[in-house]
């Protein structure tokens, strides 16, 4: 009989499928098998016999139910990983799941009833793969300070780095998304999340706005000038819309450049434009009026997407990248998807997809409908170097 270094506890009230999980366990070798029959139990287990690797739940029981028990657990380090074995219907237990990543808990799997020996097998091997990789844990990011912020837009080391967008179908370049990079001196490239947030608070989102556009405008400009035109979107927060003379600059800006408006995109996220001020509406239509196109980011994220899309001027949707990372998993994420897709063509919108990453992804949204994706199987963020030479071993749309 093999050996698996595992202690699993399980937690079942059906006396006889507690039984089944119990001698399944046992017969693939677990170090240690113990068995509840409510959440009441399976905390006295607990605390007799110490923590376990795993626990096997059922989820409706008389008496303490699964999800009380998982609560009772949660971020206390009794439990190594939780997998649901419950009759439920798929919806409930996708929300169980839910509520063990918000506890702190590691979800390793969704096995149903009845228990198959292959399936709980294969959770089993997950669980020793995982816990020989494990990592330490990571360092708090760094807190930077307003002054090295000012200093780092002062000395250009804010800059914009590019990622594609791209057809699903042929994989053709149809444009850019710029996004903020800091090439630090000392500390290398830096992500956007150690130094955004002091940006916004202390109010430079427009001078780098301006800066990744004077930059990205220079770029298109020599793209232009290999014969392709490319796309440059840009992130803009509902905050910066309450500028009225953001509109007039971008003007000014795509005039120094010999630039038109319709090589840009601006993307804002749906959160943001709860309540959209005349001056925030204003520049969104001169935006419009200056041929640039408008996308609104991370579709589905928030809780008020079709009444702003009813009533603003948008052109695009950029549909939230959570949706294709669990596409194979929720068949409610395929409907979604399907939907926004069907949306988007009723509206006379285009869809983009985020957060593509594998070739099967690529091929179920072409399934479903989609064309237009963006996400690391295209391309990572590059800078301007790496995307010029990136590109000259690409096709880009028309």
């Amino acid at each position: 009989m093999p050996h698996i270094p595992l202690r699993v506890l399980v937690l079942e009230d059906h006396s006889f499928q507690r039984s089944v999980a119990v001698n399944l366990l046992r017969q693939l070798g677990c170090q240690a098998v113990f068995e509840a029959a409510d959440g009441a139990e399976a905390l006295a287990v607990l605390q007799a016999c110490g923590p376990v690797d795993i626990a096997l739940c059922d989820l409706h029981m008389e008496g303490m139910d699964g999800l009380e028990f998982l609560q009772r657990i949660g971020n206390t380090g009794q439990v190594g990983s939780i997998i649901i074995s419950s009759s439920l219907s798929g919806d409930l237990r996708r929300s169980v799941r839910q509520i063990i990543s918000l506890l702190g808990l590691e979800f390793l799997g969704d096995l149903g009833k009845p228990l198959r020996l292959e399936a709980l097998e294969s959770l089993l091997k997950k669980r020793l793969r995982a816990r020989g990789t494990r990592r330490p844990p990571r360092r708090p990011p760094e807190v930077l300070q307003e002054d090295e912020i000012r200093h780092a837009l002062a000395e250009h080391q804010l800059q914009a780095y590019y990622q594609p967008k791209f057809d699903l179908h042929t994989g053709d370049v149809c444009g850019v998304e710029v996004l903020a990079r800091w090439e630090h001196p000392s500390k290398g490239v830096l992500s956007p999340a150690l130094f955004m947030p002091v940006l916004e608070r202390c109010g430079l989102m427009d001078q780098l706005l301006f800066r990744q556009m004077e930059q990205a405008l220079t770029l298109q400009h020599k793209v232009r000038g290999l014969g392709h035109t490319l796309n440059m979107a840009f992130n803009l927060q509902a905050e910066q819309l309450t500028n009225d003379q953001l509109a007039p600059r971008i003007k000014a800006l795509l005039a120094r450049h010999s630039a038109v408006g319709a090589g840009l995109t601006f993307e804002l996220t749906e959160n943001g434009l709860l309540e959209a001020s005349e001056t925030s509406i204003k520049n969104l239509v001169r935006l419009r009026m200056m041929g640039c196109s408008l996308a609104i980011d991370d579709f589905g994220a928030g809780f008020s997407s079709l009444q702003r899309l009813c009533l603003l001027p948008f052109t695009e949707i950029k549909l939230d990248a959570e949706f294709v990372r669990t596409l194979k998993q929720e068949p409610r994420c395929q409907a979604a998807i399907y939907s926004t897709l069907a949306l988007g063509r009723a509206l006379d919108m285009s869809v983009v997809v985020e957060g593509i990453e594998t070739d099967e992804q690529r091929r179920h949204l072409l399934r479903l409908g989609a064309n237009i994706g963006q996400g690391y199987l295209c391309a990572r963020p590059m800078s301007e170097a790496d995307l010029l030479g990136w590109l000259s071993q690409q096709r880009i749309c028309a």
